[in-house]
């Protein structure tokens, strides 16, 4: 019996010890120092003087907002005065002018209940002056000027030019003859006077 060459056993390769290492683009993390950790630490007091300084700006904050809500509550209620009176002025504004106006008008109305009777007219025609007075004086009142531009000359800014006509006996260019008086209104011109202008008379021919 032929016997197989007894093969040779290998012992066992022994394990390599395990050496722990690092990624290599893992750096290792190093524990503060222990001067950083104590540049990390607040202090209670620190702390506290920070909290009274937030409370104190938050108590600030809402002071000035309460002031801003009172400031604009006011104007807002400014604004509905001003509204107001603006609304009543535009309603009322005529309401002096009428009062002054309403004697002329009773003075009117009584020249012409007198006229139905026997008529004289003196009387008449000094009831209508009085009357014209008390008008005059009344928008006087209101800052109303007539302009009656007669013997001046021609202002294009107060008058208004009806006609040229040619005259020996007044210089060219003066107001001969008012056809409709004008009137300002606090010297703001609201109608020219209507007018007729003279003019150079013409040279004989000679």
């Amino acid at each position: 019996m032929t016997m197989n060459p007894t093969e040779p056993i290998q012992a066992p390769r022994s394990q390599p010890e395990a050496t722990e290492t690092l990624h290599p683009f893992v750096e290792s993390v190093a524990a503060p120092a222990d001067d950083q950790a104590a540049d990390l630490l607040i202090s209670r007091e620190e702390l506290d003087a920070l909290q009274r300084d937030l409370d104190q700006a938050l108590a600030k904050a809402d002071e000035h907002w309460k002031l801003y809500l009172g400031a604009h509550a006011e104007m807002e209620n400014l604004r509905k005065r001003t509204e107001r009176d603006v609304q009543n002025a535009h309603k009322f504004a005529l309401e002096r002018f009428f009062n002054e106006l309403l004697p002329v008008r009773d003075s009117l109305e009584l020249g012409l209940t007198a006229a139905n009777g026997t008529v004289d007219v003196a009387q008449l025609r000094e009831g209508v002056d009085l009357t014209l007075k008390q008008l005059a004086a009344a928008m006087e009142k209101f800052g109303v000027r007539e302009v009656n531009p007669l013997n001046a000359k021609f202002d294009p800014h107060l008058h208004e030019a009806m006609a040229m006509a040619p005259t020996d006996q007044a210089e060219p260019n003066t107001v001969i003859q008012v056809v409709q008086k004008g009137y300002l209104l606090n010297e703001r011109l609201i109608r020219p006077a209507k007018v007729i202008v003279a003019q150079a008379a013409p040279k004989a021919a000679g």
